[in-house]
């Protein structure tokens, strides 16, 4: 048998017609087409998860349930999309399947508004790594350091030992400082009033060489002493000194405030505080004294 006749018979046997699906002929051709592109969308699905797999723990996504979770669903899309393929290469109609699924699909995602904002979320901190575990974050007013990050929600621990369960969309779409994003370098400020017969000059002598003479501050940022204010009832200062944990800041920053109140004790320094000074009319003044003597 030549080779020309070979290909003739084979051509025949792979258009012969097997069943009818739909109203299109499903011959062997169409089997074959259908399974060697369900087999390539296999292998690409397999090659993305592992990549997607690699990049998120590069990222900082540790949980392998997370892990595994995304890779499921990755998996599950790149086969829809080539079921769709093969059955469109295959000749069948799937007009009237895609505008089914689409109302579906927008059914499901009314249902589950939350959750997908959550996963959006969740993907736009893994990729632009402004978020890391480790950081040191202000959320909602409170200070937390990030133990965990998951697609959905991440996992921080207050200064008080709690775990709080964070969703990722309140990471994304309100106004999260991140004290160590560039580094954990950070500055600590006591704020402390003197009464106005102060000698001014000893008191900024006094804070400078207290902050100086800190040990625990970082030596290569110098510390800053400020005169802020000519405040009501004081003259307002600003001490301030650099450090390498902004978790430990409240620790610290009392830490900070009794050396200033001991070396202010040590210069007798006084620390002013509210005050009020009631001056009345003679006539006023004249009557309590009355009032006084008769009393």
């Amino acid at each position: 048998m030549s080779w020309s006749q070979f290909t003739a018979n084979a051509g025949r046997l792979l258009n012969t017609k097997l069943f009818t699906l739909g109203g299109t002929a499903v011959t062997l051709k169409t089997i074959v087409t259908v399974v060697l592109i369900l087999l390539v969308t296999y292998l690409v699905s397999r090659a993305i998860r592992r990549a997607l797999t690699t990049v998120f723990r590069r990222r900082g996504l540790k949980d392998d349930g997370n892990v595994q979770a995304i890779s499921r669903l990755v998996h599950y899309g790149v086969l829809l999309v080539g079921v769709g393929v093969a059955l469109q290469t295959a000749g069948f109609n799937l007009n009237a399947l895609f505008a089914a699924g689409a109302v579906f699909a927008i059914g499901i995602g009314f249902a589950m508004q939350n959750l997908v904002q959550n996963f959006v979320a969740g993907v736009i901190l893994l990729v632009e790594r402004a978020i890391k575990p480790g950081d040191v974050l202000e959320v909602e007013g409170r200070l937390v350091r990030v133990k965990q990050m998951g697609i959905r929600s991440t996992v921080v621990r207050t200064r008080d030992g709690e775990h709080m369960i964070v969703p990722n969309s309140v990471l994304v779409q309100s106004t999260v400082k991140n004290y160590t994003l560039k580094g954990s370098v950070y500055r600590i400020r006591a704020q402390v009033g003197v009464v106005y017969g102060s000698d001014m000059k000893l008191v900024m002598k006094t804070l400078e060489r207290v902050t100086r003479s800190i040990d625990w501050r970082l030596s290569d940022h110098e510390p800053i002493v400020l005169l802020t204010a000519f405040g009501d009832n004081s003259v307002n200062f600003d001490a301030s000194v650099w450090v390498d944990d902004p978790f430990e800041k409240p620790q610290m920053l009392s830490r900070l405030y009794q050396e200033i109140w001991w070396a202010f004790k040590e210069q007798e320094i006084v620390i002013a505080f509210p005050q009020l000074d009631v001056h009345f009319d003679p006539p006023v003044e004249q009557g309590l004294s009355r009032m006084a003597a008769a009393g």
